[in-house]
């Protein structure tokens, strides 16, 4: 009988350096051959919209799906079910908002570990939800991280997240007043924002020191969270699936306008498989949209870890679609 693992039950259970090497594991995996990701399918209706994900992991030996939906503007709610590959048992329902937070974070850190930085690390953020706390958390998992800015356009969210993750860290974290100010001179960016716009919040002019850019807000079409410049500065552009090309607006911008050549990208598998190599120098841009491979690489460790516990409820609060 499937189990359900309610948000309450999963809180803590995995460390963000765990998670990291978990989504490494998977995409040793994909890079051998052995899962299959489909892309978002996603169905709009008045109201709200429903989008869904699906991967197959031959070699962990499991299937999941995610569904999220939002409606009524109240926000996302998501749900992962986890399947046996063998005989197609259903294994476990899980709530979903907190795979989605810890592995879009721990997405970015697989990057970090393959991207060197020499000397101090300073971090800039754009954001101040879930998903900007978890990019800022995994990027101190990986690198000395000596102080952090955080750009979000409400004072009293960007002050909290400044006050709040400079005592989970035990690094100064500062609040600014402009995205420019949060990632101008840095040496990391995230840009984490629940920006609905074609109007990017980062402009590559800003990032003349940056060594690793992490995009990670947009996942539409219609969208643009990073401008062209941003791609066009890159030595290189790393995509944590190969539907970011489809699915990302502000890479649909930069292949259009020929800043993103496919001889400078690589995805995210290439890169821990050794297939695709890091620059040792300049700019490299991450763009991460999500999939559901990174959810089955969490949610069949928290199924293997908690399986045979009772569930808990859901969480009541809700993030911003992913």
């Amino acid at each position: 009988m499937a189990v359900v693992l309610g948000c309450q039950s999963l809180q803590g259970v995995l460390a963000m350096r765990e998670v990291i090497t978990l989504l490494e594991q998977a995409l040793v995996h994909e890079a051998a051959g052995k899962t299959t990701v489909s892309p978002k399918f996603v169905t709009d209706f008045e109201g709200g919209s429903m989008r869904m994900l699906v991967a197959a992991d031959r070699e962990a030996g499991y299937l999941a799906t995610k569904a999220y939906h939002s409606a009524g503007g109240t926000g996302a709610r998501y749900v992962v079910t986890l399947y046996r590959l063998q005989d197609g048992e259903l294994l476990a329902l899980l709530d979903g908002r907190g795979i989605t937070d810890l592995r879009t974070g721990g997405a970015s850190g697989v990057i970090a570990r393959k991207v060197r930085v020499s000397g101090p690390v300073t971090v800039g953020v754009i954001g101040s939800g879930n998903q900007a706390r978890t990019q800022l958390e995994s990027l101190a998992a990986v690198y000395d991280v000596q102080s952090a800015a955080v750009f979000s356009p409400t004072a009293a969210n960007r002050e909290a997240y400044a006050r709040e993750m400079s005592q989970k860290l035990g690094i100064p974290v500062t609040a600014v007043d402009s995205a420019e100010a949060a990632v101008r001179g840095r040496v990391v960016v995230a840009t984490a924002s629940n920006s609905r716009s074609s109007e990017p919040v980062l402009r590559g002019a800003w990032l003349e020191r940056c060594r690793l850019l992490c995009a990670v807000g947009n996942t539409r079409p219609q969208f643009a969270e990073a401008d062209v410049d941003c791609f066009r500065n890159a030595g290189l552009v790393v995509v944590d699936s190969w539907h970011a090309l489809e699915e990302a607006g502000e890479l649909r911008q930069a292949v259009r306008s020929g800043a993103l050549p496919e001889a400078k990208r690589a995805s995210l598998a290439q890169i821990v498989s050794g297939a695709a190599t890091v620059p040792r120098e300049g700019l490299v841009a991450f763009k991460s949209v999500g999939s559901a491979l990174q959810d089955l690489a969490l949610a069949s460790r928290y199924y293997e870890l908690l399986g045979s516990r009772p569930g808990l409820p859901a969480c009541t609060d809700l993030a911003s679609p992913r």
